[in-house]
């Protein structure tokens, strides 16, 4: 069993042996081994030694010039080291320094199988991938392995863990630069016991979907997670997800959710969100906040004033939200959810059969109550943008609009958007311009706002290339500090690493990570505030972000002077749940 990152480094000030914590009380003052900032009398030699940098904390508090040391996996000393040495000792010129981000929510399920350094993600800063949205790569039966196989991609690769815990320590196995967490979807043991079937599960059938998220917690799970615009997520009752969301609560997790409606429905769904935060007596977090449709814009500061109600009666609710003024999915969320009942397979055959085909079409071009029309949220075929298709004679489609293929194939966009994804077998990777900029602003700025990429972590090499993507996947973090701090100033510097690091790391529930602190694990970042700067665009989005100069995870340097090391120090970060902690 690999070892876990709750456990490391917890004897006292230094993870190493008491030799060192020795030497560390002999050469400094009396009780700086109890203080933060630490002023040393004598030479310490330290694994890493970080000099004359502005240290932002993660609290939120005004940064300061500084050192930091870094023994084993654990931050041991900050402040002013003068005459300590380090084995690795870089001079950052006052560069900020501070805690590892968090993706509060990505897709690099996949990616970190196929490509375990997490490039686009670690050259923005990016230490620790949540994962989970909706499903999660476990617990699978034999039928859902069998049919994850089938629905790989360019990313082909064995199916080689049962559990959601197996699968994380999988990938610790196979080496990884950040480190990974993960909500079990609540969509998971949905498929498990009820397969793509729209109706309730009796009470038998949910006892055995609780008895699946009980041990996904006792693995670790940070909570479970819903996505409810997407079958067999949308055929989920509130009452089906109150049930599932206590039993995460008991074990001290969150429900983090993609709501059932961001458009014509928005609040009603935020009221549904709070209503299973207060009755599962959970945490709660809203999923890349957002109102989609020009026609609901207008409807974001309603959204807010319910959080912050809710919040000032005493709800933990939050929220997370990507920078960029459009959103991702497949091209089949622009089609009504019955079509993709039965599962994938189900949906291929009504696209195909002309009397269905003219009813889908009639609801696509139709405003519903019933469910989020993306089709007509884009507000044109033009703004929907295809960027991921499997099948090799469609890869030239890359990056053309939904209209402009239609005109190409001499057809309407609702019968092109069908015929591509049953010539595909795919749903295909779609990129739909829903969001207003003005709103975007609004909801970097909010305190109880973290940030996450909801997607991939990739580079621009190999399996990748056959494929575009959004380019929020090279540039989410690297925009919020270049665009909104920097240029905008939407907000301060020191407040957006407080809402990248800490705010995240405290929502989750997870220990010693998410601050610069002595005894914390060492998830550190440096970069030039000057110079930090997304590049993906969504013509070109397969470009790294620049100035983001160094990145340790768990003490190990993996990106040198913007370069990756190639080490993959990454570890598995379990929730409170974890049936682990009670061996502490």
């Amino acid at each position: 069993m690999p070892a876990q990152s709750h456990t490391v480094g917890t004897r006292g000030l230094f993870s190493t042996d008491a030799f060192i914590m020795n030497h560390m009380f002999k050469s400094c003052i009396a009780l700086s081994v109890l203080l933060l900032f630490v002023t040393c009398t004598s030479p310490l030699e330290f694994d890493v030694l970080l000099r004359n940098g502005t240290i932002y904390d993660g609290s939120g508090d005004t940064p300061f010039l500084g050192d930091l040391a870094i023994q084993a996996d654990s931050i041991v000393a900050m402040g002013s080291l003068s005459g300590s040495t380090g084995k690795i000792e870089i001079d950052l010129d006052k560069m900020a320094v501070a805690p590892g981000f968090i993706n509060m929510m990505c897709w690099a399920n996949e990616s970190l199988i196929e490509d375990g350094r997490s490039q686009s993600d670690i050259r923005q800063g990016v230490t620790l991938e949540v994962l989970g949205e909706g499903s999660s790569m476990g617990p699978l039966s034999d039928v859902m392995k069998t049919e994850m196989a089938k629905q790989q991609g360019d990313i082909r690769y064995d199916i080689e863990w049962t559990t959601l815990g197996e699968y994380l320590e999988y990938l610790e196995r196979r080496g990884i630069s950040p480190n990974v967490a993960s909500f079990i979807g609540a969509a998971t043991p949905r498929i498990h016991v009820l397969g793509y079937e729209d109706r309730e599960p009796t009470t038998p059938e949910l006892n055995e979907m609780r008895d699946l998220v009980q041990e996904a917690m006792e693995e670790g799970a940070l909570g479970v997670a819903s996505s409810l615009i997407y079958p067999p997520g949308v055929f989920a009752s509130t009452e089906e997800l109150i049930a599932l969301a206590k039993v995460a609560s008991r074990n001290g997790g969150m429900y983090i959710s993609h709501i059932r409606n961001e458009a014509s429905l928005l609040l009603e769904a935020v009221d549904e969100l709070l209503r299973i935060a207060y009755e599962a007596d959970i945490r709660a977090e809203i999923y890349h906040l957002k109102a989609s449709g020009q026609s609901n814009w207008p409807k974001l500061d309603q959204v807010i004033e319910k959080v912050e109600q809710a919040r000032r009666k005493g709800l933990k609710i939050t929220a997370d939200v990507y920078t960029y003024p459009a959103g991702s999915t497949g091209l089949n969320a622009s089609m009504p959810p019955w079509v993709q009942e039965g599962g994938f397979g189900a949906s291929l055959n009504r696209l195909q059969d002309p009397s269905t085909r003219r009813s889908i079409i009639r609801e696509m071009q139709q405003e519903s109550e019933e469910w989020e029309n993306m089709f007509l949220g884009a507000g044109s075929p033009e703004n929907i943008l295809l960027v991921g298709f499997k099948n090799e004679q469609l890869k030239p489609l890359t990056g053309k609009s939904l209209a402009e293929v239609a005109r190409m194939r001499g057809q309407s966009a609702e019968e092109t958007a069908m015929d591509l994804i049953v010539e595909d077998k795919s749903r295909v990777d779609t990129v739909y311009f829903t969001q207003s900029e003005e709103n975007l602003r609004k909801k970097v700025a909010l305190p109880w706002v973290s940030f996450c990429s909801d997607s991939a972590s990739l580079a621009p090499e190999g399996v990748f290339l056959k494929s575009s993507t959004h380019p929020r996947a090279y540039g989410s973090f690297a925009r919020l500090l270049a665009k909104y701090v920097r240029s905008e100033g939407v907000l301060t510097l020191q407040e957006a690493i407080r809402k990248l690091s800490a705010l995240p790391a405290k929502n989750l529930r997870i220990e010693r990570r998410g601050m610069l602190k002595q005894g914390y694990l060492a998830d550190v970042v440096v970069f030039d505030p000057a110079k930090i700067q997304d590049n993906a665009t969504f013509d070109n989005p397969h470009q790294y972000a620049t100035g983001m100069m160094h990145v340790f995870v768990n003490g190990v340097q993996v990106l040198r002077d913007g370069e990756h090391t190639g080490a993959k120090p990454g570890r598995v970060v379990r929730g409170p749940g974890w049936k682990g902690n009670a061996q502490r």
